[in-house]
């Protein structure tokens, strides 16, 4: 790569739940002390969410997937440290298995407020974490292209990130269950198609001049230039319970678009397929994770995920070797043998209802999984 190249920096942030450790359940009102301390003790990069049950944490600019994993790491730890404290625990998991939303309590803010008093009951749902991830793509019109192309993979990476196939105390028989929540936004699932930056430009200008988003900070698409870093943002993924689980997709996602930058350069580009079939692979990843395969949409058939996920670490060996993530690159193999967390959350509550374990009983058991699992590897 040349002196123009992209930095390919990288930046995760994470969404968790609060749960209390004896009943549970998420916590509706957690103690003002425990949010100021890990603001404290992170230095910055802790922030509130929509609900008080929810807390956000953010990397720093990484330069490589070591650091991310480092820095991730430190702060997943803070929060379980600083919770331990007040009988809290955080859970990295996208939906909760039982709280119900409805006895969830909005975080005082400005925006919150807007947001809920705009969207009303499609935002007060919104009890539900995401893993965003971004790289640094520092040339606008190389973004747009990226992002165009990208599009075609974002169901893969949802497939291997699932983590929320309960709802309200109920199996919804979905993988991911979170995106059916967020989806009733406006301005979100896959990213529109442009032709370049300018075209961007004139179709966000309109919603601003009309005084519907302030910025494009209120367009939630699955993946979106950064309003605030000169990044894309990748945001269609659960968030991961395993922190292995997270830097192993943060890992696959930087490589991918080394691989389409690398592309472009000698003048070729992943070809661009038609909305209606990306989301129909999006939606098979929604419902069934990577368990029923994916469309390849060059052969137009479904193939099995793993033959599919073989293709693809084949065409970015070249780029995790040049980013020096080919040890966590290859973990991506471990969450196909192993399942996602939305796979062995439903085997826990199986294995406890075939226990003789009640419904509310088994999945407090998930609960607890969930919590082990989260301070897993920090």
């Amino acid at each position: 790569m040349n002196k123009t190249s992209p930095a390919f920096t990288l930046g995760i942030e994470e969404e968790y739940l609060l749960v209390d450790k004896e009943t549970r359940s998420l916590v509706i009102d957690p103690p003002k002390e425990l949010q100021q301390e890990c603001e404290g003790l992170a230095e910055g990069q802790v922030t509130s969410e929509l609900l008080r049950s929810q807390i956000e944490i953010g990397t720093k600019v990484c330069n490589n997937i070591q650091e991310a994993r480092e820095d991730l790491a430190r702060l997943r730890r803070v929060i379980v440290e600083v919770a331990d404290k007040h009988n809290c625990a955080p859970i990295a998991a996208s939906t909760h298995p039982f709280s119900a939303w409805t006895e969830q309590k909005q975080t005082q803010k400005d925006r919150y407020e807007a947001l809920t008093a705009e969207m009303q009951g499609a935002a007060r749902r919104l009890v539900i974490c995401g893993m965003h991830v971004h790289v640094g793509i520092e040339e606008n019109e190389l973004r747009i292209d990226l992002m165009n192309q990208m599009s075609y993979f974002l169901p893969h990476l949802l497939a291997l990130s699932c983590s929320s196939p309960f709802w309200g105390g109920r199996d919804t028989g979905l993988k991911s269950y979170r995106l059916t929540i967020f989806d009733a936004l406006p301005r979100t699932g896959l990213p529109e198609r442009f032709a370049s930056w300018a075209e961007y430009q004139r179709h966000v200008n309109v919603l601003m001049d009309a005084g519907l988003i302030e910025d494009t900070t209120r367009i939630w698409w699955d993946m979106r230039p950064s309003a605030k870093f000169p990044t894309l943002e990748t945001r269609v993924m659960d968030v991961c319970t395993r922190i292995d689980d997270a830097v192993a997709l943060a890992s696959l996602l930087v490589c991918m678009l080394r691989m389409l930058y690398r592309l472009r350069k000698s003048n070729q580009r992943w070809r661009l397929y038609t909305p209606m079939l990306i989301h129909e692979n999006r939606w098979r990843a929604m419902r069934y994770s990577f368990d029923e395969g994916l469309i390849d949409l060059a052969r137009g058939t479904v193939v099995p995920f793993d033959e599919l996920l073989d293709e693809l670490l084949g065409l970015v060996s070249e780029d995790a070797e040049a980013l020096g993530c080919t040890e966590e690159i290859s973990n991506v193999r471990d969450i196909v043998t192993r399942g996602t967390s939305a796979h062995r959350q439903l085997k826990d509550y199986e294995l406890e209802r075939a226990s003789g374990k009640s419904v509310e009983d088994s999945l407090k058991a998930v609960v607890d999984t969930l919590i082990s699992d989260t301070r897993e590897g920090i």
